[in-house]
């Protein structure tokens, strides 16, 4: 069983993981390839391609498919490792600390409480998925979208009252005395303009 995510958790990771090039060989890399191809498809000298795959293979980002004999010496046949690459948010201050819900109603229409939020359940999901993963088990989550078109910023205001008051409801229906907390988050944002629904 597999997550699809290559959780980084710790800023030196990032850093080895973050430069431009690294990021292009793990793009390049979703195709196996060897130093001498990578170094043709990208106009950089092989010993350079050389140090940053090592560098790569190091923190576990890029693995060996296999080997072949060429000429003498060993060509190495690398891929990127499956999967998303997840950087922990909170690396970069974001998303650290994030209130309980009966803390937080003071921010609830603030942006930087959502990010801060959506960092915490990047980082959280991340981390447990990866070690499901780890012990062959399967993270139940579940995840809600949905597109609603508000007349103005008070319909907003309302909306998130009534969905509020729901929640609080089936919350009281279900939470159980001893049973498997879960962290629920509900966000609304504006839709990007690419992604608005339009009439059909």
């Amino acid at each position: 069983m597999t997550s699809g995510i290559n959780y980084v958790d710790e800023p030196e990771r990032v850093a080895a993981a973050l430069s431009p090039l690294r990021r292009q060989l793990l793009g390049t890399l979703r195709v196996p390839a060897s130093a001498t191809q990578l170094a043709t498809s990208l106009h950089i000298p092989r010993q350079r391609v050389n140090y940053h795959l090592r560098a790569l293979e190091a923190i576990g980002l890029v693995e060996l498919v296999e080997e072949r004999q060429r000429r003498g010496f060993t060509e190495r046949i690398m891929r990127a490792k499956p999967g998303a690459l997840v950087v922990n948010p909170t690396l970069m201050g974001v998303g650290e600390t994030v209130p309980e819900p009966d803390g937080a109603l003071a921010d609830q229409h603030a942006a930087e409480h959502l990010v801060r939020v959506a960092a915490a359940a990047v980082r959280d999901v991340a981390r447990m998925q990866v070690k499901a993963d780890e012990h062959g088990k399967r993270l139940l989550t579940f995840t809600l979208e949905a597109h609603v078109r508000f007349a103005d910023p008070a319909a907003v205001h309302r909306f998130t009252k009534e969905l509020t008051e729901l929640v609080t409801q089936l919350t009281t229906t279900y939470d159980t005395e001893g049973g498997r907390p879960y962290r629920m988050v509900a966000a609304g944002y504006p839709a990007p303009a690419t992604e608005a629904p339009t009439d059909q």
